[in-house]
């Protein structure tokens, strides 16, 4: 057990794309997280940053695009933001203060082009990595660009044992956002560079993504923590699109939670939860990543080089 930190996943979401109150919520939970339950590490759910815009279509039509669609679109650009920025300053100064590495969906703002993006930073080193999502999936593919190989990090992170102070643990950390969980190869190439801490910005809040999520830690013998978001319509500013315009109501829901955190087994550590808002934490004991890769390894001795083969083009 010395071998072990502890971690988070926080579900929360956007406050009403404003990005001061999105920032002190971000703070106020990972304070939370560190206060409370002791965490060294955090995942905020995708586009915690900027806003995961539900049941939008920025009125696009194949073949057609109308005034009031770039209106709104203007709305969704100037709630992003850029990397570095003010912003993800200010998140590193809490991750600073609070000791708290911070893994964390944004919305990423470069020139004209937005990406859905999971940011990562240290609180010695500040900002030391992003992700671009590679795939945006279906409709988002209109107002997200995709990313390339140039993003697909593998963070190494020492942290101070939580169970042993004067034991150092040596992690790896990655992030994959979402759909992107659904890309076997993408999962094969994080499994390659060997990803410890597996981290899911997320907002599927569907009952088979529990499923998905035990899949995966079995399969590459990680942690997986899953960050999805909660909101209700009243989290989003009163004109945004509802999945029913004749019965609005502040309490619908828009996105459903979900989030947990897995064992390399397979094991459900932490959740599923439902609440608006919560942090689930769970201890990682690093030592079962190898307990599980006695038997599985599958970009080791379970896979089979001589028959299938394996690239990555890894430049932007």
């Amino acid at each position: 057990m010395a071998n072990t930190i502890r971690a988070s996943v926080i579900q929360s979401c956007t406050a009403r794309f404003n990005l001061s109150e999105t920032l002190d919520k971000f703070e106020k939970l990972t304070r939370l997280a560190k206060e409370r339950d002791g965490s060294q590490l955090v995942v905020f759910p995708e586009g915690f940053i900027g806003g995961y815009p539900k049941w939008s279509t920025f009125s696009c039509f194949v073949g057609e695009r109308t005034s009031e669609g770039r209106d709104e679109f203007i709305k969704y650009h100037n709630a992003a933001v850029e990397i570095p920025s003010p912003a993800t300053d200010r998140i590193a100064e809490v991750s600073k203060a609070t000791g708290v590495f911070v893994v964390m969906g944004v919305i990423e703002r470069d020139v004209g082009t937005l990406y859905c993006t999971a940011i990562f930073v240290d609180p010695v080193e500040g900002l030391v990595a992003k992700h671009r999502k590679l795939l945006p999936t279906a409709c988002e593919r209109l107002i997200w660009g995709q990313g390339d190989g140039s993003t697909l990090p593998v963070v190494a992170k020492k942290f101070q044992s939580s169970v042993e102070s004067t034991r150092t643990v040596e992690t790896k950390i990655s992030a994959t956002i979402c759909w992107e969980n659904y890309m076997p190869l993408l999962r094969t190439y994080y499994y390659s560079l060997g990803t410890q801490i597996y981290c899911v910005p997320t907002v599927d809040a569907r009952e088979t993504w529990e499923s998905s999520m035990r899949h995966i830690a079995f399969e590459g013998r990680c942690f997986v923590l899953s960050a999805c978001q909660f909101a209700t319509e009243k989290d989003y500013p009163p004109d945004h699109p509802v999945a029913d315009a004749s019965n609005r109501n502040p309490d619908n829901v828009m996105i459903n939670g979900g989030s947990l955190i897995v064992s390399p087994l397979g094991k459900v550590l932490a959740g599923p939860t439902r609440k608006p808002e919560d942090i689930l934490t769970a201890d990682l004991d690093l030592d079962d990543i190898v307990r599980g890769k006695f038997d599985l390894d599958a970009v080791g001795h379970y896979s089979r080089p001589d028959v299938f083969q394996f690239k990555a083009n890894i430049s932007p």
